[in-house]
């Protein structure tokens, strides 16, 4: 019996990671033109009419946040102006929107590929996590992608890594490259929109209860089963709930959601500084970040893809089914049954939420567990050769 495992198990080879690696290329690029025929299609609720508007402004010589409102970060600015150059429009944009996508997707694979050789993981779980990336996106169906500020929750523990790593001068100089980056990105558009930056700053951080989040989740169930009153408002680009139990919710989530990050942030700095729990507790304060937000939309799952499978042994194995159990929950009522939720309240469909928020609570739980779990055996997964 052997383990398999990156601390004990023989890694895959060079040429059988690059084998591996062109076949998952090659399944993703199947699965994402499966996503754009026949019963995907139907009933499709996409952003690309706003990142099309957003591009074609650009495109234009207008200034972003200065001459038309915009609701994401600078990084996320290419794109939307790249699918729009030469005044694109309509099913150009589109199709051009989509290439770039399946391109960005194709780079995701290779680097969960390139992680997992650094890892040393063996052949089985190559092939396992490849596989996993490759087809998720079927599993979750079709759901919009933009650039966000949520890789922020990994900045303290890959500063903490580097620090306990390598000492306290070069996780300054870590911090300084990324607040240079930061600083490249965002002072343009200061000087030029100081205003326009700070609105989609404060816009996205005071959205109101998403009607997909955990609180909304359990208000709607509260609604069907003790006939609790609640009202849909349209803004912020989402559904929402309104009123004074919803804000209430809202504050509590992201008060739960700041403790939970700074907990994993602090179980990190307490333990080990490995690459395996790293990975676990970038793994873990992402989930946080995506299941106990006040806003949850189905793309947000899209940024688990790529780490939860990094998550080795057992429990990582357990994780990943966790989170296709989540992607594929997601499917069973978006965008199919959206509207049903959305403007009806529908039982089914809030059930459905809820069932998924809480598979993505129990997953940060398990991650986080590992964190404090001194079983080694916990990072191990043995099989036979």
């Amino acid at each position: 019996m052997t383990t398999l495992s990156a601390s004990s198990s023989r890694p895959a080879d060079t040429s059988f990671a690059v084998a591996a690696t062109l076949v998952a290329v090659v399944v993703f690029l199947v699965g994402w033109g499966v996503l754009h025929r026949g019963f995907f299609t139907h009933d499709a609720i996409v952003d690309t009419p706003v990142y099309e508007r957003y591009g074609s402004a650009i495109d234009s010589g207008r200034v972003p946040y200065r001459d038309f409102v915009l609701e994401y970060p600078p990084g996320a600015l290419p794109v939307f102006a790249l699918p729009a150059l030469g005044g694109a429009h309509g099913d150009v944009f589109r199709r051009r929107f989509e290439l770039l996508m399946a391109f960005l997707g194709e780079v995701m694979v290779i680097c969960v590929a390139v992680a997992l050789v650094a890892l040393g993981a063996g052949r089985r779980w190559l092939l396992a996590a490849l596989g996993f990336v490759a087809l998720a996106p079927v599993a979750l169906g079709p759901a919009a992608v933009a650039a966000k500020l949520y890789p922020v929750v990994l900045v303290p523990l890959t500063i903490g890594y580097v620090w306990k790593r390598e000492g306290r001068r070069e996780a300054l100089v870590c911090g300084g490259l990324l607040l240079a980056v930061l600083v490249a990105v965002f002072i343009p558009f200061v000087v030029l929109a100081p205003h326009g930056v700070w609105e989609s700053v404060w816009s996205q951080g005071s959205r109101p209860l998403q009607i997909e989040s955990l609180g909304a989740a359990f208000l709607l169930n509260g609604h069907h089963v003790f006939g609790y009153a609640l009202t849909m408002d349209s803004s912020h680009g989402s559904q929402n709930l309104a009123g004074a139990g919803a804000d209430a919710f809202a504050v509590a989530l992201s008060v739960l959601q700041l403790a939970a990050l700074v907990a994993t942030w602090i179980l990190f700095a307490r333990g080990p500084a490995t690459r395996e729990r790293l990975l676990l507790a970038s793994a873990a304060a992402l989930v946080a970040f995506v299941a106990l937000g006040k806003v949850l939309s189905p793309q947000f799952l899209i940024w688990l893809i790529a780490v939860v499978p990094l998550v080795s042994g057992r429990r990582g194995l357990i994780a990943s089914m966790l989170l296709a159990a989540t992607l594929v929950v997601t499917q069973l009522w978006f965008p199919y049954r959206y509207w049903d939720l959305a403007l009806h309240f529908g039982a089914l469909e809030t059930w459905l939420v809820l069932v998924r928020d809480l598979l993505l609570v129990a997953l940060f739980a398990l991650l986080a567990s590992g964190l404090v779990d001194r079983d080694p055996e916990s990072l191990t997964v043995h099989s036979a050769a």
